[in-house]
């Protein structure tokens, strides 16, 4: 039975406490002759994990024949020691793929060469590890992901069109230390450039809503003529409304995000956020474990110069 969104994260929140003193989960072993396949998440009391995990179970229970499927997630955006303690883990239990969405694009190259050591096909999804410690470790880790600019680029440019020359905006900033967040600044940087539209503040808020909500009424304080906070995720934008909302601005300022969680979905539809990017969360972990499937079924995959295997990313506006 799948749990409410609630329960799943008072679920997580519970493992999250003991996860370091668990052994290795007896599934792991289910099967000797089909691959196992690691699937390492951020946060799980993200909805965009949660979505990413759904996908791949999903996509596990429709070709059960094809391979096992071991998921995790760690307690929250920064925990990067829970997750490498999970790669340790993975590479103990002696699986086959690793598909990860690594908490930090630097800090986790070490664990993951260990696990590239150890004879595990590794494939990085969400956010992109550092392209030169990757090389600098002489490992090769393919990227499956959007282009987390682009995606960014289309909705700075969608809001930069109700918006006018001058005006002030502040970006909400994922983990500073993570290549998705600082692409996604980019993106919106490079629309706001364009436009002529002044960025007054930058400010991390860690991929989480009470940090997005502590960053927003920072800014609208600092800043009253603040036009829009362009949030680098949906769950800061969550809130970034709320901070909008207490500040007595609803329908002064302008709120944008991406990922376009469920919880953005009455947000869009009656306003408090302009728009979001859809990088397709309940696909994207299966785009990484269909490339892991492949390279060990000893198939071409075709990553191009640079090691990516580029993903959809959309405007959505309602």
């Amino acid at each position: 039975m799948k749990l409410p969104f609630a329960g799943r994260l008072l679920a997580v929140a519970m493992l999250a406490a003991t996860a370091a003193a668990l052994p290795v989960s007896s599934a792991l072993a289910e099967s000797a002759e089909k691959p196992k396949v690691a699937l390492v998440m951020k946060s799980l009391a993200n909805e965009f994990f949660l979505t990413m995990e759904d996908g791949a179970k999903a996509y596990q229970k429709e070709h059960s024949a094809d391979f096992d499927l071991i998921s995790n997630g760690i307690k929250d955006e920064t925990d990067t020691a829970g997750q490498t303690r999970i790669v340790e883990q993975m590479i103990l239990a002696k699986v086959n793929a690793l598909v990860i969405a690594p908490s930090d694009s630097k800090a986790m190259v070490p664990v993951i060469k260990k696990a590239v050591d150890a004879g595990i096909t590794v494939i990085n999804i969400d956010n992109q590890l550092d392209p030169a410690i990757v090389k600098s470790k002489n490992i090769s880790v393919p990227f499956v992901g959007p282009d987390n600019r682009k995606g960014a680029r289309l909705v700075g440019e969608y809001l930069a069109k109700q918006l006018k020359a001058g005006d002030e905006v502040g970006i909400i900033e994922g983990v500073s230390t993570t290549t998705n967040a600082q692409q996604r600044t980019a993106g919106f940087k490079d629309a706001m450039d364009a436009a002529q539209i002044k960025i007054v503040s930058l400010q991390s808020g860690d991929w989480e809503i009470d940090k997005g909500n502590k960053v927003a009424a920072s800014i609208l304080s600092e800043y009253p003529d603040v036009k829009a906070l362009l949030a680098g995720n949906d769950s800061m934008a969550v809130g970034a409304v709320s901070a909008v909302r207490a500040a007595g601005k609803a329908g002064q300022v302008q709120v944008v995000g991406y990922d376009n969680i469920n919880a953005i979905k009455p947000m869009l539809k009656d306003g408090r956020v302009l728009a979001t990017a859809d990088q397709f969360a309940a696909k994207q972990a299966v785009f990484g474990i269909e490339t892991a499937l492949k390279i060990i079924k000893g198939e071409k995959v075709d990553s191009g110069a640079n090691g990516v295997i580029e993903t959809p990313v959309e405007l959505v506006t309602k």
